[in-house]
């Protein structure tokens, strides 16, 4: 594992007086402040941390553990920011253990989320697979999020979307572990219906997207090819 210890490396020397602190902008809902960063953002779209009683870092990506709370922007050079520069360190106002695999624990997290999320839709009804049956959603009006799997074909997710330009996408990094959220050994294609489901998943998706620096393949091609 890697330790930091104390403040070295940290340019901003003011304390994180908004860690966890119910920080409001013009009146609206508590914003967050990135330890890194320093700007302010909706909890749900961030990243946070609490160190353990043996003091160990300690992802809470529900956001729930008890403790006092420590913030990031959910980007790579971000966390790698905060590993590299004692912004840990600080913010846990002493010595703090990381785990080194750190990046790694934060996407598979993240990754499960989205994958319950998708149980619970499926369960519920809101959410559909497969080429004919997303397409069916599509020309319905019915999907919310289009929900396809990185490692599939790219002509295919790119014919998928034709004439959909204006659907929200989220991808997701194998059909593998799509699949295994409906019984299925892989799954390509998934259309999640209008609601809270949809909105948590495309929430947890553009974490996972910013943290693990992917955006949506062919994304450019699509567009181009729409205009």
């Amino acid at each position: 594992m890697e330790t930091e210890i104390g403040d070295r490396g940290v340019e901003d020397g003011r304390a994180d007086e908004c860690a966890d602190d119910e920080c409001t902008e013009n009146g609206h809902a508590p914003l967050r402040r990135c330890i890194v960063t320093r700007e302010r953002a909706a909890p749900e779209t961030m990243l946070r941390f609490v160190v353990s009683p043996d003091r160990v870092l300690t992802p809470d990506l529900a956001a729930r553990l008890p403790g006092r709370g420590i913030w990031l922007s959910a980007r790579r050079d971000v966390l790698e920011t905060a590993r590299t520069r004692g912004a840990f360190a600080r913010a846990a106002r002493g010595q703090v253990t990381i785990p080194p695999d750190l990046d790694r624990i934060l996407e598979a997290g993240l990754v499960r989320r989205m994958m319950e999320t998708v149980g619970l839709a499926r369960r519920a009804g809101q959410v559909t697979y497969g080429f004919a049956k997303v397409r069916e959603w599509i020309a319905g009006g019915r999907a919310g999020l289009i929900i396809q799997a990185e490692d599939g074909s790219p002509d295919e997710r790119t014919r998928l979307l034709s004439g959909a330009r204006d659907l929200p996408v989220a991808v997701v990094p194998t059909a593998a572990a799509l699949g295994a959220a409906f019984g299925r050994d892989h799954v390509v294609h998934a259309a999640m219906s209008h609601g809270e489901l949809a909105r948590r998943f495309r929430v947890d998706n553009e974490r996972f997207a910013g943290l693990s620096g992917r955006t949506v393949p062919g994304l450019a091609d699509r567009s181009a090819g729409l205009g």
